[in-house]
């Protein structure tokens, strides 16, 4: 049963919408390199959102109802 893990190594994950990326280890793979901070090149993964962008950690909450659903909920249960 050797080599049933998949390999762990350096990653950098990027959130683009917030300009934050950090590296840490991970089993996730990617094509794509970046050059960080200390001159070697590792595998980059783009995140949709991350602890910089997030409203729960920012502060700056958001309530995105393209539908209406909250509206109808509120006049359906009386708020």
């Amino acid at each position: 049963m050797q080599n049933i893990h998949p390999e762990y190594r350096p990653v950098v994950f990027r959130d683009r919408s917030a300009d934050y990326a950090f590296l840490t280890r991970s089993t996730a793979g990617s094509e794509q390199t970046i050059e960080w901070t200390d001159g070697n090149s590792y595998p980059v993964i783009d995140v949709d959102v991350s602890s910089a962008s997030h409203p729960f950690y920012t502060g700056r909450g958001r309530v995105l109802d393209t539908t209406g659903a909250v509206e109808r909920f509120k006049r359906r249960y009386g708020r």
